[in-house]
């Protein structure tokens, strides 16, 4: 498969504090990337970098995808706010009906098409981080990256943001950041754990246990049985 991203050498600083030291990952088309890591250790800072949110003073980012869709973290709506859901997805846009046509087609996808008219307040959570990444769909792009989707979510509706993301997986590549271990082991071809520094970036060989989850520890345990050709 043909490389989506490269990074090569990222080092990024704020100030004199260090975030990101000595990153390099690939990612082909079509891959489910999962970066996990703990609280400030530099996952959200990549996903600027790599959108060129944030500016780049060291290494160098390679995007072969010239459209890319992106759900950020902690999306605040206000639910007194009167957008509809339809709005949401073609912001930015001219309303004409060819617009509000593809907005219609891409809620599709996303389960989302019949609250097309509603009121982006009156939905649940599961449903309005549904409707954002349809947002982050609507110019069809070949690479979607995700900051936390699933946060603030019930597990019943985080499990099906994942479903959804397997579904679009086959046509996109992604790349998620998350905390959630045992629905990432499920979903991802491949976990780049990130704290300063990348320590693997393939996918360890875990299994869930009978309740469906698996001990962090053991994924601890497993990064530091990493050989180094793998980090």
């Amino acid at each position: 498969m043909k490389p989506v991203l490269i990074l090569k050498d990222i080092n990024y600083a704020y100030s004199k504090q260090v975030i990101l030291e000595n990153i390099n990952l690939e990612v082909k088309e079509k891959e489910f990337l999962a970066i996990i890591g703990p609280n400030g250790g530099g996952k959200s800072t990549l996903l600027k970098l790599i959108l060129g949110l944030l500016p780049l003073k060291s290494g160098e980012i390679k995007l072969f995808e010239k459209k890319i869709g992106y759900v950020p973290q902690n999306t605040n709506i206000n639910n007194n706010f009167p957008i509809r859901v339809w709005e949401v997805v073609t912001l930015g846009e001219k309303p004409t009906q060819k617009i509000k046509n593809i907005a219609k087609q891409t809620l599709s996808k996303v389960g989302m098409d019949k609250f097309y008219d509603k009121k982006i307040g009156d939905l649940s959570g599961g449903q309005r981080q549904r409707v954002l990444i349809a947002r982050a769909l609507f110019n069809d792009p070949k690479l979607l990256l995700l900051d936390e989707p699933t946060s603030n979510i019930d597990p019943k509706a985080s499990e099906s943001i994942y479903e959804l993301l397997k579904e679009l997986n086959k046509e996109k590549t992604i790349i998620v950041v998350s905390h959630d271990l045992s629905v990432i082991v499920k979903y991802a071809t491949k976990i780049a754990y990130i704290n300063k520094n990348i320590f693997m970036h393939e996918k360890p060989n875990l299994e869930l246990n009978k309740d469906g989850h698996f001990c962090e520890v053991e994924l601890m345990q497993m990064l530091e049985r990493c050989s180094c050709k793998s980090c």
